[in-house]
């Protein structure tokens, strides 16, 4: 097979050429300039010219020249001094971080040979399209591609039509991350004009997959018309000799494109500096994020249930605990009726016991208690319409009264629009369940992952990762008599010792991708080593 071009891609002079480099362009030293410093070395080399100059007056045009330069430089380093000053006073330094904070600078666009213009369509709800971005954008710099702004899924389950631009900051996510590859709001002219004469190459990646594979070789997923009849599979069977023929390839899937393990480390961390850094909610969602958190500030502490019990999740697992034969009935019809739910005929009973069902908010409620969680703590309610309503939320107010939610904080118009698209929605909750004291999914999903991994990433935030399997057999034994209050909350607190959202080794099963530590839950990588070597591993896998 043909080999691809003698110099790595994505490695300069000096890096390692085994494995791609973490950032290309010049590195600005972390402790800035030295203001003092610099400007004492203009009046010295003004002062020094000055004193070999016999007859200032009779300068010559080079001189007067000299003159003002070492002026301007002068007026322009105590300028930069004073507002570096001023914005060191003004900042807003968090309470928390493990981050280290440096001064603003200026960072430089990367150069580099442009391979070629990547355009995808991401799949799934806001949380796993915004994984599948990271990885993208992680994909696209290390093959030297120009990035087109994604286009989000408009067409799943929940039907909402939002664009990059209605959840996402456009403007910060390009600047955030020009240092590391070029992003563009669309296709340059000359481009989309290319495409009137030729289709669209397309593709899907194949899922958890390592760089080379994307350096290497691709498993296409295609539809006949949108190949070229010049194509030849074993000439364009990798990915970047692709890219070079027909300069603009779209992927046509993003979730789980990438491994969550054995991927170089500045691969990992440019993956973080995407997620944490670079995808950033839009100003309005964030204002709207942030009142919602102050207004639950000033009442005291508050704990963020992310509580899976919306219609389509109770359709999709088949769990039936607690629901009437109508309901249960509802909920099988609506899962026969959607066609991308392959699982039809489900054992609700087993799956419950096997930990494989969203939790009760009753069940929730029990199992916080048994924690010793102050039941007089704000419990915010992180997700959309609960099935059944208020009646079905009485099992977990009878432990918890100070139930709340961002449609009973705020008044309909701050929510205006966004009460209409279910991912600007799921945004709000992200923001609120980031900054709460106490996050606590009841079930193992997408945005339960992701939340506790961003914790982590901000110092290790406390996350109640409920052990489901664990509670519905505590859970049982107690309501039915077979276990007294005492013994059962002093099983459930044994059994969430290493549960809490502090450091932990990530979870790998080589071969078994789907089994092991999603990359975002632990993205261990990205954060300091707090546990010696012999702790903080997990050997076997639990199911939560």
């Amino acid at each position: 097979m043909d080999k691809i071009s003698c110099t790595k891609v994505g490695v300069l002079p000096g890096e390692s050429e085994d494995k791609p480099s973490g950032k290309m362009g010049y590195k600005v030293g972390s402790r800035g300039i030295k203001c003092e410093k610099l400007r004492n070395l203009i009046i010295r080399a003004v002062k020094t010219h000055k004193s070999n100059s016999s007859n200032p007056a009779s300068s010559t045009p080079g001189e007067s020249r000299f003159w003002a330069i070492g002026i301007t430089l002068l007026l322009i380093v105590m300028w930069t001094c004073g507002m570096q000053s001023m914005a060191f006073q003004n900042a807003k330094w968090p309470a928390a971080t493990l981050k280290f904070i440096h001064p603003a600078v200026i960072i430089p666009e990367r150069v580099y040979r442009n391979n070629g213009y990547l355009t995808v369509s991401s799949n799934g709800g806001l949380n796993q399209m915004r994984s599948g971005i990271s990885d993208m954008v992680t994909i696209a710099r290390f093959l030297n591609l120009t990035l087109v702004v994604p286009e989000l899924d408009n067409t799943s389950f929940w039907q909402d039509n939002s664009q990059f631009g209605d959840i996402f900051d456009v403007d910060h996510f390009i600047d955030s991350l020009k240092d590391e590859l070029k992003i563009v709001k669309e296709l340059p002219p000359y481009q989309k004009y290319k495409l009137k004469s030729r289709p669209l190459f397309q593709l899907a990646p194949r899922s958890w997959s390592n760089m080379s594979y994307y350096y290497d070789t691709v498993s296409f997923s295609f539809s006949p018309a949108f190949l070229p009849s010049q194509l030849n599979f074993g000439l364009w069977s990798k990915v970047l000799p692709i890219f070079r023929k027909f300069e603009i390839v779209h992927f046509l899937k993003t979730d789980a494109r990438l491994s969550n393990n054995e991927l170089p480390e500045n691969v990992q961390k440019m993956r973080c500096k995407v997620y944490y850094e670079g995808l950033r909610f839009t100003p309005h969602l964030e204002k709207i994020g942030k009142k919602v958190v102050s207004i639950l500030r000033k009442k005291g502490p508050f704990l963020a249930l992310h509580l899976r019990y919306e219609k389509d999740m109770l359709a999709f697992t088949g769990c039936t605990k607690e629901l009437n034969k109508q309901e249960v009935d509802e909920l099988t019809s609506m899962r026969y009726a959607c066609p991308w739910w392959k699982e039809k005929k489900i054992n609700s009973t087993q799956k419950r016991e096997e930990g494989l069902c969203p939790m009760t908010p009753g069940e929730v409620g029990l199992a916080l208690k048994a924690l010793d969680i102050d039941p007089e703590i704000q419990v915010y309610i992180a997700a959309g319409e609960i099935y059944g309503k208020e009646k079905r939320l009485e099992g977990l107010r009878a432990f918890y009264p100070n139930l709340v939610k961002k449609e009973t904080l705020l008044p309909s118009s701050d929510l205006g629009e966004i009460k209409d698209h279910s991912n600007r929605m799921a945004a709000v909750d992200y923001i609120v369940s980031l900054a709460s004291d106490i996050f606590a999914p009841s079930y193992d999903g997408n945005m339960a992952k992701v939340v506790e991994g961003h914790r982590r990433y901000l110092g290790y935030k406390t996350t109640i990762r409920l052990d489901r399997k664990v509670l519905m057999t505590l859970i049982d034994k107690y309501k039915s008599g077979k276990m007294r209050w005492g013994e059962f909350s002093d099983s459930v607190k044994k059994a969430h010792r290493g549960l809490m959202g502090g450091p932990v080794e990530r979870l790998k099963i080589p071969g078994k991708p789907k089994e092991e530590d999603y990359f975002y839950l632990d993205p261990e990588e990205c954060l300091p080593k707090m546990y010696p070597s012999s702790q903080g591993k997990r050997s076997d896998k639990k199911k939560h």
